[in-house]
């Protein structure tokens, strides 16, 4: 029984930490040409199935026509993530100019 329970666990543990990261990147134009970065969280429920509110790309770039989105699950977004038992999932959009 001790057995069982223990590679439970484990199997809990391991599902934790090999869980990914996962990132898009897409290049508007010719790309950013500075390091200006402005972010912005998404805002997901469910483990990501239900979208509540998603951050524009366009307004988070102003007037600038070429620029670099770049959207992916942080550190800190996995943690929240993982505190809320993957009910609230967010991810970051990060937009260079």
């Amino acid at each position: 029984m001790k057995r069982i329970i223990k590679m439970s666990v484990g199997l809990l543990l391991c599902s934790f930490l090999f869980t990914s990261c996962y990132t898009y990147k897409t290049t508007v134009g010719e790309g950013a040409k500075g390091t200006q970065q402005v972010t912005k969280w998404n805002h997901y429920m469910l483990g990501g199935l239900v979208r509540v509110k998603l951050s524009d790309p366009k307004k988070m770039a102003g007037d600038t026509k070429d620029y670099t989105v770049k959207t992916k699950q942080s550190f800190v977004n996995g943690l929240v993530t993982y505190v809320t038992l993957y009910i609230y999932s967010p991810t970051t959009t990060y937009v260079t100019k």
